[in-house]
């Protein structure tokens, strides 16, 4: 009697197998979308002060001509630097600038003169529309302020 083995062929060493290939290959783009999904908010966290002081240096004082006054009770949206800000003109005729961002997640702020409030649609942030500060909703502080000065022909809004 003689002894017949029966052996499977081998794969050659130098061919790669293609599902071993895709599986490294899926495996290593999720890893590093993963990884990218983590590093964004800290990178953020971490260029939030840099990107706070390039502002802060950047723009001191805009001028908006009388013409552009916003009519009394309502509001102008406008740039002061790379941040939206807004004048308010009220009934009485004192005129106050606002920063437009939230203080609580950076949703930009809407002027609602029938409520007599500044809001923020995005968690229902309320503002005192005089003075800038938090009257309702999650918002930890108040609006940033700015100081403004009505001449003869312009409007100059200054940082405070």
């Amino acid at each position: 009697m003689s002894e017949s083995s029966t052996t499977l062929p081998a794969a050659p060493l130098d061919e790669p197998s293609t599902r071993r290939t895709l599986l490294r290959v899926g495996l290593g783009a999720a890893a590093a979308g993963y990884g990218a999904a983590l590093a964004y908010p800290v990178y953020r966290y971490l260029a939030t002060p840099v990107e706070r002081a390039a502002e802060a240096g950047a723009v001191t004082q805009i001028s908006i001509p009388k013409t552009d006054e916003p009519p009394a009770g309502s509001a102008l949206m406008l740039q002061f630097g790379a941040r939206p800000a807004m004048l308010i003109h009220h009934a009485d005729g004192s005129l106050v600038c606002f920063d437009a961002v939230c203080t609580h997640l950076g949703c930009t702020v809407q002027f609602e003169p029938d409520q007599k409030r500044i809001f923020c649609a995005c968690h229902s942030g309320v503002y005192d529309m005089r003075t800038g500060q938090v009257v309702g909703g999650p918002p930890p502080r108040s609006l940033g302020v700015y100081h403004v000065e009505a001449t003869d022909g312009d409007i100059i809004i200054s940082r405070v």
